[in-house]
């Protein structure tokens, strides 16, 4: 749930925009500032000075970014933001502005946008004297009847004058005459109209047509002057004037109707008949609006329009219309025309400030201030504005139309980019009318999203003994930013505390790309010393500030069959042969002795099996292939050789498969507790039958000197024990470590346990040897009282596990 104070923080830029509106609203609700001038003035002439009454410096003002606007876009004003000089951008026609209405004020607003303000200001237009008294028609036509007596008022045609108060219309002379005076009266719309008073009775066979000059005097400075000729007809006597049958007519014409259209028909009667009772209906005192816009039938009185009637220009039409007969009698009614209003109009959008990008992360920022209009009146000219739901934007309304687009969120770029704003402004008329108008919004990128890696962790694997500066895989990193901020520079990070192998040099390993995250091998890898290591990539982007993120990557050295097969039993490198002893009496099956191997691969590349190449006897022993025991195929009988030899291959399971070979040499006993004679090494084929008395000799020179050399060994043990030597008289027994890579072999030969083989031959010459064998376990460090008893000079049989 939000807290309060949550929520305080939230609303306080809106709280601040707000006080600002307010501020506006104050200003605006204060009476308006008026300034003057004189319609006609000339372009760039200065109106005023705003900087007291805005209440601000030049410097002030040029940064709140001031602005005029008017409704309508009737005024074409500026605003010199370095003086604050409201200037006059053209010439103003007061006429054309204001028409006859006085006085000619015109409402304008300074808007003022950091932070936003109005200023409610009026521009009263002068007027000068620009116009002269004007008469629409140059002859004014009268008929009078001989028989009219003195003192009747005949109404005559008035002039026009578009200028107002002073310089307008003042005054009308006539030019001096004998029948006629004039007279002046004010009509109930304001204007004045000229009056002609008989003075004397007419004779028509006197004079029969009178001629006077009327003329419209304004009061300008020098006054202007417009004239027209008065024909006066002296007709003989009509005693009856028409009559309308309606001294005022009302009608209401929809301003939308079409030219032709029938507006009203007026009717009038004239009691006299012939000439005189013939009626004619003329436009009395029509100003020239009205006569561009109807005409009147002057036999049947109809009146027509003869032009589109627009209630913005005018909403209401008086027009006089007279009935004269053929004796120059008239009467006269008034016609009221009101113009209906209907919704012909649509609304008019004008933007005043408008902002196309905005950056993200941002809380109600201003888009855009405008005003809307509509010329229509009532509900025609009442207005909705609104736009679309679906957008982080609202419209704020502010005075005399105004209103103020901002958003209400912090927008994020990585959602949307930019936005297409409708500003929708409909009437309430019926059928209603819109206007929209488009605005679009781009949102810049700010640096708010890190480097994002595809995986939080990255297996690659290599091949031992891979070529300097191969590819071995890529790290990849997207950033949703754009732009700088989306450029991402990809680098090994340093280890971390706890990583395995602080101490790994990394840089002598590997490298990375820093734009494309590729990772190149610098050197070699050897499986047999390094099988694993992991690291960290780091994935910044250039934003400012930069952000990053990173990634576990580990590297596993996939082993080669770059190792061939070692054999541990029997040493290949001792400097004497090792024979092994099979007594003759064996059974089929017995365990001879037992090759050991190891190889320095792992899997399938440490898979040994074993084979038997080569044997002097075949058939004789066999090699089991998996574990490398040698053992006896068949019984033993007199006739095999007491010594043979076997080659054995040693082959591990990669691709192409590695080897190595061993040989074996066999001796054939008649017990482990007699002496023996071995044949000489060359010696493959039983001895010729005359050489077996040199041998029997030999024999029993050899027992003694076995007895002998027992007796030496036994007391060579004691001396060992003494001193704690290591060695024995012509026996070597190795008991320091074995080189590490002939040592371990758990888990990656065919092997459970490491073995070790001590061979001891007799001191004598080389054809007179015997041995003992003892396993020495994998733990090559063996305390010195353990090997003092394990070097006593008892015969032991070869034990494997």
């Amino acid at each position: 749930m939000e807290t309060r104070e949550g929520k305080q923080r939230v609303l306080k830029p809106r709280q601040v925009l707000l006080f600002f509106v307010w501020l506006g609203l104050v200003q605006a609700a204060s009476k308006p500032r008026r300034y003057s001038v004189a319609e006609e003035t000339e372009s760039g002439f200065v109106v005023a000075n705003l900087l007291k009454d805005l209440g601000m410096e030049v410097k002030e003002l040029a940064l709140r970014g001031p602005r005029v606007v008017s409704k309508g876009k009737k005024l074409n004003l500026q605003l010199d933001r370095q003086t604050g000089d409201l200037l006059l951008n053209e010439k103003l026609d007061r006429e054309e502005l204001c028409g006859p209405t006085e006085p000619c004020v015109v409402p304008f607003q300074v808007l003022l946008e950091n932070p936003l303000q109005f200023f409610q200001a009026e521009l009263q237009i002068r007027d000068i004297n620009d116009h002269s008294p004007v008469f629409l028609d140059k002859n004014i036509n009268l008929k009078i009847s001989e028989s009219i007596v003195p003192g009747t008022t005949f109404l005559i045609e008035c002039a026009q004058d578009l200028d107002v108060g002073s310089n307008s219309l003042q005054s009308y002379t006539i030019s001096p005459n004998f029948y006629f005076h004039l007279k002046l009266q004010d009509s109930p719309q304001g204007r004045l109209l000229p009056q002609l008073i008989l003075d004397k009775a007419l004779d028509r066979e006197e004079e029969s047509e009178i001629r006077l000059t009327l003329t419209a005097l304004d009061g300008g400075s020098p006054p202007t002057s417009g004239t027209a000729l008065v024909l006066i007809e002296v007709l003989d006597i009509n005693d009856n004037s028409p009559e309308f049958s309606e001294l005022r007519y009302e009608v209401q014409v929809p301003e939308n109707s079409p030219v032709g259209s029938h507006v009203a028909t007026v009717s009038a009667k004239d009691l006299d008949i012939g000439a005189y009772g013939q009626i004619s209906y003329v436009f009395s005192q029509a100003s020239e609006d009205i006569r561009k816009t109807f005409r009147i039938n002057a036999k049947s009185g109809e009146i027509l329009l003869t032009q589109k009637l627009d209630f913005e220009s005018i909403q209401d039409y008086t027009i006089n219309i007279q009935a004269i007969d053929g004796g120059g009698l008239s009467g006269s009614c008034v016609v009221y025309v009101q113009v209906m209003d209907l919704n012909d109009n649509a609304p008019e959008i004008t933007i005043s400030t408008l902002t196309s990008e905005i950056p993200e992360n941002l809380q109600e920022t201003i888009i855009a201030v405008f005003s809307v209009s509509d010329l229509d009146s009532g509900d025609n000219g009442r207005m909705v504005c609104s736009i679309q739901d679906d957008l982080p934007f609202f419209l704020n309304p502010s005075v005399e139309n105004f209103y103020t687009l901002l958003t209400n969120t912090a927008l994020d770029r990585e959602t949307r980019s930019g936005y297409n704003i409708t500003i929708t402004v409909s009437d309430m008329g019926t059928p209603r009318l819109k206007t929209e108008h488009n605005i679009t919004v781009q949102v810049s990128d700010v640096n708010d999203n890190a480097p994002a890696f595809s995986q939080t962790s990255y297996t690659l694997l290599v091949p031992e003994n891979n070529s300097p500066g191969l590819h071995i895989g890529t790290v990849s990193a997207t950033d949703t930013d754009s732009g700088t901020n989306a450029q991402i520079t990809y680098s090994l990070l340093p280890p971390q505390e706890g990583d395995q192998d602080p101490q790994l040099a990394l840089a002598s390993l590997l490298s990375i790309h820093a734009d494309s995250g590729q990772l190149f091998a610098l050197r070699a890898l050897d499986y047999e010393a390094l099988r694993a290591f992991e690291f960290r990539v780091g994935a910044a982007d250039r934003g400012s500030p930069a952000l990053s993120s990173q990634a576990l990557v580990r590297v596993l050295v996939l082993d080669a069959n770059d190792h061939a097969p070692f054999v541990l039993y029997p040493p290949h490198n001792a400097s004497t042969p090792c024979t092994e002893l099979l007594p003759r009496a064996a059974e089929p099956g017995y365990l001879l002795t037992k090759v050991v191997a190891v190889d320095g691969d792992s899997g399938r590349n440490a898979w040994l099996s074993f084979q038997l190449l080569q044997a002097s006897e075949p058939g004789l022993f066999s090699v089991w292939a998996h574990n490398g025991e040698v053992r006896t195929a068949r019984l033993l009988s007199e006739r095999d050789a007491p010594r043979h030899r076997l080659l054995v291959l040693v082959q591990d399971n990669g691709e192409p498969p590695l080897s190595a070979s061993v040989t074996l040499h066999v001796l054939l006993v008649d017990g482990f507790s007699q002496p023996y004679l071995p044949v000489a090494e060359g010696a493959r084929d039983p001895a010729p039958p005359d050489a077996l008395t040199v041998y029997l000799v030999i024999a029993l020179a050899s027992v003694s000197s076995l007895f002998l050399f027992s007796v030496l060994v036994l007391v060579a043990v004691r001396l060992c024990r003494r001193s704690g030597a290591s060695s024995l008289a012509g026996c070597s027994v190795s008991e320091g470590h074995f080189p590490g890579h002939l040592v371990d072999v758990s888990g990656a030969g065919t092997l459970s346990h490491s073995y070790q083989y001590e061979v001891c031959l007799t001191g004598g010459s080389e054809t007179s040897e015997f041995k003992f064998l003892k396993p020495i376990m994998s733990n090559f460090l063996v305390k010195s009282s353990e090997r003092a008893n394990d070097a006593s000079p008892s015969f032991r049989n070869i034990e494997f596990s």
